[in-house]
C-alpha cells in the first residue's frame, strides 16, 4: 500500500477515467435513496477499489461513530467511516468511470475536497456527477421529483431533457458543494442530481428514489446496465408503502392533503411567466426582421 498524505493507493487503474460519480451517505442520502443506487451500480458493473481516504484527520469519532461487529469466529471488528475510490470494469468503453462513495466528514472539508479533486484530476476526470437524496414535502403517489444543477450548458440541457428542474436553493450546504467547488477549480465540469424523498417515509433503502436516479445516470453515462432488478425492487417498495399508508388513517389523510398542495404548486410552476413570454416574442420578432442572406 502506498500512502500519500491522506490517501491510501492500492493499485493503478488500467485505463483513463474521464468521468467520476460521487455519492455520500448520511445527510445527503435521505432514506439511502442515492447510496443504494450506487451500490447496485458497483455490484452489477464489477467495480474495483483502487484507493481510499484515511478517516483519522477528517472525523470527530464522538459524532460520526465507528461501528463494531462480531466475526463468525467470535472476534470483534471495528468499522471506521470509509471513503473509497473504485472504477467500473464492465463498461465496454476505452475510457473508464470512477466512483467515489463516502461519508460526509466533520472536519477539514477543504482539505478533504481537494484530495478528492486531486485524485479525479490525476486520473483524467473531465466530468463529475454527484447524486443525492433529500427529504421534501412530496407525496409518494406522484412521479419522483428530481432537481439538479450543472456547471456546463450541455449538461444543463441534458438535465432539462430529463425533466429535472434547476435548483435555486440557498442556505446551509453539505460536503457535495465543497467537492463541486474543488472540482470546478481543477477545471472539471460538475453536475449534481437530487431525488426528493417523501419526508413521512422512514423506510430505507428507498428503491423508488434510487431507481429514478440511476435511470438518469445510466443515460448520462451511456452505461450497459440492466435496471430491471432495481425497478422490480422499486415496484415492491411502492406496494408496501401503499399498504402501510392505507392502514394508517392519520397518514392517509395527511397524504391526501399533501397531494392537493403539491399539485397546486406544480401547476403554478408550469404557468409561463408573462414577462418571459414577452421577451421570447421580442427575440423572435428581432430574428424575423433580419434581412435574408444574399446568394454568393
Amino acid at each position: 500500500m502506498n500512502q500519500m498524505e491522506h490517501l491510501n493507493i492500492y493499485e493503478t487503474p488500467d485505463r483513463k477515467l474521464d468521468k467520476m460519480v460521487v455519492v455520500f451517505s448520511g445527510w445527503a442520502d435521505a432514506a439511502e435513496g442515492a447510496s443504494s443506487a450506487i451500490k447496485f451500480l458497483l455490484r452489477k458493473l464489477h467495480a474495483q477499489k483502487f484507493a481510499d481516504i484515511d478517516p483519522e484527520e477528517f472525523y470527530d469519532f464522538s459524532q460520526t461513530r465507528p461501528h463494531s461487529s462480531r466475526t463468525r469466529d467470535g472476534k470483534r471488528r471495528i468499522h471506521w467511516p470509509t471513503n473509497e475510490f473504485s472504477y467500473l470494469t464492465d463498461t465496454d468503453t476505452e475510457s473508464g468511470i470512477m466512483v467515489f462513495v463516502g461519508v460526509e466528514p466533520n472536519l477539514k472539508w477543504r482539505t478533504f475536497s481537494k484530495t478528492v479533486a486531486r485524485v479525479a484530476r490525476e486520473h483524467g476526470v473531465k466530468t463529475v456527477i454527484h447524486i443525492g437524496a433529500l427529504l421534501d414535502a412530496v407525496p409518494h403517489t406522484r412521479p419522483v421529483k428530481l432537481s439538479g444543477t450543472a456547471s456546463e450548458p450541455k449538461l444543463s440541457e441534458f438535465l432539462e431533457s430529463q425533466g429535472i428542474r434547476s435548483s435555486n436553493y440557498q442556505g446551509p450546504t453539505g460536503i457535495s458543494s465543497a467537492i463541486m467547488d474543488a472540482c470546478i477549480n481543477e477545471g472539471m465540469d460538475y453536475t449534481s442530481i437530487w431525488g426528493h424523498t417523501s419526508h413521512y417515509l422512514q423506510a430505507a433503502p428507498n428503491h423508488r428514489i434510487g431507481s429514478n436516479l440511476l435511470q438518469v445516470l445510466v443515460k448520462l453515462l451511456d452505461l450497459p446496465l440492466d435496471l430491471s432488478e432495481l425497478i422490480s425492487a422499486a415496484d415492491m417498495f411502492n406496494e408496501e408503502v401503499a399498504k402501510a399508508v392505507a392502514n394508517d388513517e392519520q397518514i392517509s389523510s395527511y397524504v391526501t392533503k399533501l397531494e392537493g398542495q403539491y399539485d397546486e404548486a406544480v401547476a403554478a410552476i408550469e404557468i409561463p411567466d408573462p414577462a418571459e413570454l414577452v421577451r421570447d416574442l421580442e427575440r423572435f420578432l428581432r430574428g424575423e426582421q433580419r434581412p435574408p442572406p444574399t446568394d454568393p
